[in-house]
């Protein structure tokens, strides 16, 4: 009698190749910086108010980061050279791990991100509105 194989459910499936998520996250924004007609999302609060949120212009930085462009990456986000350096690191940990979340990160951590990025969104914001220096790329 033939042997059967157990049928695995989607969640497990992803439990066991969940690693590579992070990995794959960066090659596709790597990819994206060469091909930014790759699907992506559209930032709703500026389409709605016409203001940059703190995160615009982020994923073409990391993108351009990804591929060492760091000029570009620079003048369109200034996280973009960090995230792109945390994205690697934690492509490599999740895959030496086995697991999606190689390292516990604690609340406060993302936090002080956060309130990194709005500081620094609001430094753009006032240069750009209050002393009318282009702070925010066009497009």
């Amino acid at each position: 009698m033939p042997r059967r194989h157990p049928i695995h459910h989607p969640l497990q499936t992803l439990r066991h190749y969940g690693f590579l998520a992070p990995g794959a996250l960066t090659l596709y924004l790597a990819a994206k910086g060469d091909h930014p007609s790759l699907p992506g999302l559209s930032c709703p609060f500026r389409a709605l108010s016409g203001i940059p949120c703190p995160t615009c212009f982020l994923t073409r930085a990391t993108a351009a980061a990804l591929q060492l462009r760091l000029d570009e990456a620079l003048h369109l986000h200034a996280f973009g050279i960090p995230l792109a350096v945390l994205l690697v690191a934690w492509s490599a940990l999740a895959i030496r791990r086995r697991h999606v979340l190689p390292l516990q990160v604690g609340g406060w951590q993302v936090a002080w991100a956060a309130v990194a990025l709005v500081i620094y969104w609001l430094g753009r914001l006032v240069a750009q509105v209050g002393f009318g220096v282009a702070a925010f790329p066009q497009g």
